[in-house]
């Protein structure tokens, strides 16, 4: 029961992890300044990292990893086109509420997991998450 659990979760944070990356993806095709697109795309190789060590995990545990981001995706893409209207700042502002989103998922369900895959959240996915909201909290004050 707690392989089918780990997984079903797994595959959840894995949903968000590909939805970010797609986000990410979105506003550094906009953003005009190469410093603020640098950092952009820091975040965006951190959350392919984690799309890339949640797959691996997922078909550790004899699971199918989901292929795309689902509703988050497409609830990502809607912000991020407001955002994308607006400017830079907006945009840093809708991904750092996404980063927020993200961590929150992490902290809500990381209790949800058992053994190896709580222990793989506990130490790596959830510092990872912290690292990038961090990174964009830190940007999205330099900008305001």
């Amino acid at each position: 029961m707690a392989n089918t659990t780990d997984v079903e979760t797994l595959n959840s944070f894995l949903r968000g992890e590909i939805s970010a990356v797609e986000t990410y993806r979105q506003a550094i095709g906009r953003v005009s300044d190469e410093r603020l697109r640098s950092q952009l795309e820091d975040c965006m190789h951190d959350h392919e990292h984690r799309v890339e060590a949640i797959r691996e995990r997922v078909e550790k545990l004899g699971g199918k990893p989901v292929e795309g981001s689902g509703v988050w995706g497409a609830f990502a893409k809607l912000v991020q086109g407001g955002a994308d209207l607006l400017g830079d700042k907006t945009a840093i502002q809708a991904l750092e509420e996404g980063e927020d989103h993200g961590l929150a998922d992490y902290q809500r369900d990381m209790d949800k997991t058992h053994g190896e895959a709580r222990r793989f959240v506990r130490m790596e996915l959830l510092p990872s998450q912290k690292r990038t909201h961090a990174q964009m909290s830190r940007l999205k004050k330099t900008l305001h």
